[in-house]
């Protein structure tokens, strides 16, 4: 099965950046990928809720999500849309982080809303608050392909290990990871933390991710780390696409992931235990995932 994972460099208008996927949507057709990638907020990447306000739709309006679901129809593929910032009509005014597996006849076959909301603070200058204008999901997902069974996170989701051990013990042999990732933190986290997924559940993971700087007519801008990774269940890096747009091809063997857990059964040998005070079954207070 040949994957693609597409990095982006998408502005805070909607528009360019669906001109943006679509081309290299085709160039991943045409180059024989049968499952095709786009990273975190392919819609639009902004730092003003004013403008993500006045730009996002709802699921049924969004003709970002129309489009893509309309080019994986057309070319008999599967994709899967990172994720869109979406209206949610929610009192709060809170948008929803939404990642959209589609399958060759454009239905979609599962949504996911990102878990856990990325609340850092990476330096004095730098500090990130995602939960003031997104609302964190409730439900990890794991859908069904003809390829083979899908479990579906988004960005910063990747620093809580037993979501992912949730999604490979639910059948999962494919992780994806759509990520507009910190340029600081990529730099010191993001392969390290794909691989070690990869290595603890014996599952190929797939992170295609924004890369560079964003600009914005409406806001500050921001840099992500791109570098989108395809690790397999043995934790090799089998493609980087380093700090560019474009796409990276990348052929799986999901023969490979019985292999690896047959060498490492770790994810049958998880026990009870009693967790330490302030905890829930080995859990944050009030982590659900």
């Amino acid at each position: 099965m040949r994957a693609a994972l597409i990095q982006l460099n998408v502005s805070d208008d909607p528009d360019e950046n669906l001109r943006q996927v679509l081309g290299m949507f085709r160039t991943a057709v045409a180059s024989g990928a049968n499952f095709i990638l786009t990273p975190e907020m392919t819609n639009c990447l902004s730092s003003s809720r004013t403008h993500q306000g006045s730009v996002y739709r709802h699921e049924a309006d969004d003709l970002t999500l129309q489009a893509l679901r309309q080019a994986a129809k057309e070319a008999g593929k599967h994709l899967l849309i990172g994720s869109l910032g979406l209206l949610t009509g929610d009192a709060d005014g809170r948008f929803a982080n939404r990642s959209f597996l589609i399958g060759p006849d454009g239905e979609i076959l599962a949504r996911y809303d990102k878990i856990h909301m990325f609340d850092v603070n990476v330096s004095e200058t730098e500090v990130y608050r995602e939960s003031a204008a997104y609302r964190p999901g409730e439900a990890a997902v794991v859908a069904d392909t003809s390829f083979g069974r899908v479990g579906m996170a988004v960005c910063y989701d990747l620093r809580f290990p037993h979501l992912f051990r949730s999604l490979a013990q639910g059948g999962a042999q494919i992780l994806t990871v759509p990520a507009a990732f910190n340029d600081t933190t990529g730099r010191a986290h993001w392969e390290v933390l794909l691989r070690a997924r990869a290595i603890e559940n014996g599952c190929f993971v797939l992170a295609p991710a924004q890369t560079g700087f964003h600009r914005e007519a409406h806001g500050r801008g921001r840099r992500t780390w791109g570098h989108s990774l395809a690790i397999a269940p043995w934790g090799e890096v089998l493609a980087d696409g380093g700090t560019e747009p474009g796409v990276t091809l990348v052929d799986l063997d999901l023969a490979q992931v019985g292999r690896a857990r047959g060498r490492v059964p770790a994810i049958t040998h998880d026990r009870a235990f009693t967790a330490p005070d302030g905890c829930s079954d080995g859990r944050p207070d009030g982590d659900t995932a």
